[in-house]
């Protein structure tokens, strides 16, 4: 196998028990990684202000709907990205079906979801 290049992670296990799997531990290279989190971080509190300002004036259904997307909306190492994708186009749905009040929602999730990458 000389000459093979292999670019990734390589494991070899060897018994053991209870094996978990890789713990990747990925940091945004230099201070440009830096500012796209602190700038992701502002955008997910401005968009759970904006979320807890439309809560009060929607049905309670949809309220409680907010309430349950609110936990998958954050940023850091807790975050799923499925699970907070799920509640950015929920909570965008509400928005949407609001009219003008909820357009700057609508803009919010926008933006949090151009910041990551159009998830």
């Amino acid at each position: 196998m000389s000459g093979d290049h292999f670019h990734g992670d390589v494991v070899n296990l060897y018994g053991g028990t209870d094996n978990k799997g890789i713990v990747h531990h990925h940091h945004a290279p230099g201070p440009d990684g830096e500012r796209v989190t602190a700038e992701l971080t502002r955008a997910v509190q401005d968009l759970v202000t904006l979320l807890r300002e439309l809560r009060a004036g929607v049905a309670p259904m949809a309220a409680e709907s907010i309430d349950e997307a609110l936990p998958a909306l954050t940023v850091g190492p807790l975050a799923v990205p499925r699970e907070r994708h799920r509640a950015l186009m929920a909570v965008a749905g509400i928005a949407a079906t609001v009219g003008a009040v909820g357009v700057p929602v609508v803009e919010a999730v926008q933006r949090v979801l151009g910041l990551l990458g159009g998830q």
